[in-house]
């Protein structure tokens, strides 16, 4: 069985390896707690939170935030 490979420092999350590997929505406009200039986000559902993601435009677009949100109730009978 091969060993996990473990760097000394972490590497950041670039939107670049983030696109590729997780299945997300791209929001037009990021939720105000992640807002700020030169920032674009994307958010992934899992069970009942929505996760949100906050990359920056510079560079290799680092991920430079993150935020949980409860998933809203969708009402019995919604389509």
């Amino acid at each position: 069985m091969a060993a996990p490979a473990l760097a000394d420092t972490p590497m950041p999350l670039t939107y670049e390896v983030f696109e590729t590997a997780v299945a997300h929505v791209d929001l037009q406009t990021c939720p105000a707690e992640l807002a700020r200039d030169e920032v674009f986000c994307r958010a992934t559902l899992n069970h009942d939170e929505v996760h949100v993601f906050a990359f920056s435009f510079d560079g290799d677009s680092p991920m430079i935030g993150f935020a949980t949100y409860p998933m809203p109730a969708i009402p019995a009978g919604a389509n």
